[in-house]
């Protein structure tokens, strides 16, 4: 299923139902009077952030939704039916926001949370509310409200505990595949990941947690570079990230370069994303001359500010991921305002 993380819908209520203009007619009462019955109300649309949606890929073809029209009042005091409610099911972590003003409607960060975009119109009063003494035989009835109409966009950031970066190829597909029943695609391909994935870390001594593998950045992706602002809203949710490095890819002379062109990138696009707190991973310790490069690498980040204290890991055979596990729980267990 291709990956839709944002795009744009309109949605409109339904009208509220006229009233209706009524009089009583029956054998040997003349003058019945007036009994025109109220329109029902329109339909609602609503919104609810349901489990089952992982994705914004229903609106990529239909992009106009209306829910029902209410029914018009009719004779004898008989109210027209109610429109029925339209509900569009969108994935948790969904921004919603009014095209017209730009302003922010709703932000589904809780599962199973509905709420009403627009409301249906109200339905006409019918003649029968507008018979009094001075008036017996009214005839008018109001006709129903008209429903809401919204251009709104849809915007998925991912809600996930921890998230992976780094640069192309550092083997974030292989990692979530090794700590996760996720299973995007892996291999050793020069370019980066399209879709982020995500999976469920079940550790068996600590709550489960959610991991994104968030899809490889590049110099100048808070600028739209690469696929650059589409994925970085994506790390925005995260609490913790996990900054993985391909050992293969350090250079010798520049040993933290990698390290520092994502992290310049995660600060350009926001300074809320410098601020949270990164695990270092030096990944594919299997290849031959990893350690070396690992031991240049860890020489030069115990002189560089921050002390950072990576870890060393082979996702592919599964070394080092408990450890790696363990640091991300003590970090997870923290409470929010202390990360």
């Amino acid at each position: 299923m291709k990956f839709i993380d944002e795009t744009v819908i309109t949605v409109q209520s339904g009208n509220g139902g006229r009233g209706c203009v009524s009089f009583r007619r029956e054998k040997f009462i003349p003058k019945g009077g007036p009994d025109g019955g109220d329109g029902g109300r329109g339909g609602d649309v609503i919104l609810r952030a349901s489990s089952a949606r992982r994705t914004l890929y229903r609106f990529r073809f239909e992009r106009e939704f209306k829910a029902e029209n209410g029914g018009h009042g009719q004779g004898n005091q008989r109210s027209g039916r109610d429109g029925e409610d339209l509900i569009l099911e969108i994935p948790p972590g969904t921004v919603v926001t009014d095209v017209d003003t730009g302003e922010i409607v709703k932000d589904f960060d809780s599962l199973e949370e509905s709420f009403i975009i627009a409301n249906g119109g109200r339905g006409g009063q019918g003649n029968t509310r507008f018979k009094s003494s001075t008036h017996r035989t009214p005839r008018f009835a109001q006709p129903g409200e008209p429903g809401q109409f919204l251009n709104l966009k849809l915007e998925l950031k991912l809600l996930a505990d921890v998230g992976l970066v780094g640069l192309p190829n550092a083997g974030k597909s292989t990692l979530i595949r090794a700590m996760t029943s996720a299973r995007p695609k892996v291999g050793s391909y020069p370019f980066t990941t399209l879709t982020p994935s995500l999976g469920v870390v079940q550790t068996g001594w600590g709550d489960p947690f959610v991991v994104a593998d968030i899809p490889g950045l590049i110099e100048g992706a808070h600028q739209g570079t690469g696929l650059g602002i589409r994925f970085l809203r994506h790390v925005e949710r995260t609490r913790v990230l996990v900054h993985l490095i391909d050992v293969d890819q350090i250079d010798p002379d520049d040993p933290l370069g990698s390290m520092r062109t994502i992290n310049t990138e995660l600060a350009l696009y926001s300074e809320d994303l410098a601020r949270k707190p990164q695990i270092v991973v030096l990944n594919k310790l299997d290849l031959p001359q990893a350690g070396e490069l690992a031991d240049v690498f860890e020489a030069a980040a115990e002189v560089s500010p921050g002390a950072l204290e990576p870890l060393r890991i082979s996702a592919e055979t599964g070394d080092g991921l408990q450890q790696l596990i363990s640091r991300i729980l003590l970090l997870l267990d923290r409470p929010h305002e202390d990360l």
